[in-house]
């Protein structure tokens, strides 16, 4: 064999093993995330939720199946556990702080909000859906002059979905229906990993990256909540808390 074929063998060989290397060595400088995840709860007596009469808008009425409708400011569930918290990092993330990539969902489901409450990064997709058999008006109502946009858009029941994207961080919007003023939500914008408490009241932020971040819960009623959290990497760090009845 000559020479030069000699040396292009050699580093046609060195080549592939480089290339195999690569393959099984794990990305250098990855940021392992962390987990922060915990409950809200209630202390103090559950307040009554005014009844909603329905009866004006028969469409609405059905879809209860005769079942009582009320309000959603505060729901608590069995164990005391307070839904529609928005928990999110207020303070220490830095750098490009990534956009979430897959839209959330806003349903227009028995003449409610489906969920009351719904976070959302600036940028990321909001898509608005029409499961009733009526028309429904929605109508964002950010603060002016904070750099969101109002509208007031109608959408027949089962019509094309709404595909809408907040720009500027805003705790929170509230969102009504012109047509049925029962209707009430709110759209909390915020930057970053963010989570809402359930029925049972149990939150999480998924993906966050290591270091030391103010947590702050937010209620409609309630108000805010501050705390501090440190996160390493891989690992699930639990943060509670507790909200005090009116």
């Amino acid at each position: 064999m000559k020479t030069h074929q000699r040396v292009a063998a050699t580093s046609f060989a060195l080549l592939l093993l480089a290339a195999g290397l690569l393959r099984l060595t794990p990305g250098v400088g990855a940021a392992v995330t962390g987990q922060v995840g915990g409950t809200v709860k209630l202390d103090g007596p559950v307040p009554h939720q005014k009844p909603i009469d329905m009866s004006k808008d028969p469409a609405c009425a059905q879809t209860r199946g005769g079942a009582p409708a009320s309000g959603e400011n505060v729901v608590v569930g069995a164990n005391g556990g307070l839904a529609n918290v928005v928990v999110y990092i207020s303070q220490g993330l830095s750098g490009e702080i990534p956009v979430a990539s897959k839209p959330v969902t806003f349903e227009q489901k028995g003449c409610q909000y489906v969920p009351h409450v719904v976070a959302v990064n600036p940028g990321q997709h909001l898509t608005i859906l029409n499961d009733d058999k009526t028309m429904h008006n929605i109508h964002p109502d950010p603060k002016p002059g904070g750099g969101n946009t109002a509208f007031n858009k109608s959408q027949l029941g089962g019509g094309p979905a709404l595909d809408v994207a907040w720009t500027t961080e805003e705790v929170a919007i509230p969102v009504k229906c012109n047509v049925h003023p029962w209707m009430h939500a709110f759209i909390v914008v915020v930057k970053g990993p963010n989570g809402v408490s359930d029925g049972n009241g149990s939150f999480k932020l998924e993906n966050v990256p290591p270091g030391t971040y103010t947590l702050t819960a937010w209620h409609e009623t309630y108000g805010t909540q501050t705390q501090k959290v440190t996160v390493a990497q891989g690992k699930p760090v639990t943060a509670d808390f507790t909200f005090k009845a009116k």
